[in-house]
């Protein structure tokens, strides 16, 4: 089997792991929704309660998690990760960064490339499974973006010099460029780099996965 091969069998795997957790958190949530007669006053009065608490500002309502409870939950988010990459490759991590701001966590290692994979397409796979595990620990709220090696960071730059390439090259011919099909992600650069650009403007054609972006002069 190849390398893509073994990389989207153990990434199945994974979901299909996560998928069955789910269905028995639903079932036991299920069991304890079935409540003795006696316990349906202290119910109410849990709702109540829980009302009455958001009546409150944020200040005077302290949070849900304490940040020793963030920490242990990015340790798990961590850990996961490196369950993950360590299964479907050979890499040695030498570190994984979490940048709570931005909600983003940086991988560094050797023999990487398996994880990042043609396009950042292994990369994608694996930020979506830990936002599906994060989701259903209920650890973070927002998307956390993963970035192997600095992958995005050097593809966001690769992008940008490209959308400014290509909309000199569109105002000097006087024509429209077609680019190749390109990912959300990297659709979304070229918008941003030229969204200031009075000479030029950006149109995305087609549907996924051949989705692409067409650079207009503005005569």
């Amino acid at each position: 089997m190849s390398e893509q091969g073994s990389m989207e069998e153990a990434i199945g795997k994974f979901v299909e792991s996560l998928e069955e957790e789910q269905k028995s958190n639903r079932l036991i949530e299920s069991k304890q929704k079935i409540k003795l007669p006696e316990e349906d006053d202290e119910e109410d009065n849990i709702e109540e309660e829980t009302e009455y608490e958001k009546s409150f500002s944020d200040e005077e309502v302290p949070e849900y998690k304490e940040e020793n409870d963030k920490d242990e939950d990015i340790k798990k988010i961590k850990n996961f990760l490196e369950k993950i990459i360590t299964c479907v490759s050979n890499s040695e991590i030498y570190e994984i960064r979490y940048d709570k701001e931005i909600n983003k966590i940086d991988i560094y290692g050797k023999d990487l490339g398996i994880a990042i994979g043609k396009n950042g397409k292994n990369m994608e796979a694996i930020e979506y499974l830990v936002n599906l595990f994060a989701k259903r620990k209920n650890i973070v709220e927002r998307t956390i973006t993963i970035d192997i090696k600095d992958y995005r960071k050097k593809k966001y730059d690769i992008i940008r010099n490209l959308a400014l390439r290509m909309a000199k090259k569109a105002v000097k011919e006087g024509r429209k460029i077609i680019l190749k099909p390109m990912p959300s992600y990297e659709r979304k650069i070229i918008h941003d780099t030229l969204s200031d650009n009075k000479e030029v403007k950006t149109k995305s054609k087609n549907k996924e996965p051949y989705r692409r972006i067409i650079i207009y002069p503005n005569r």
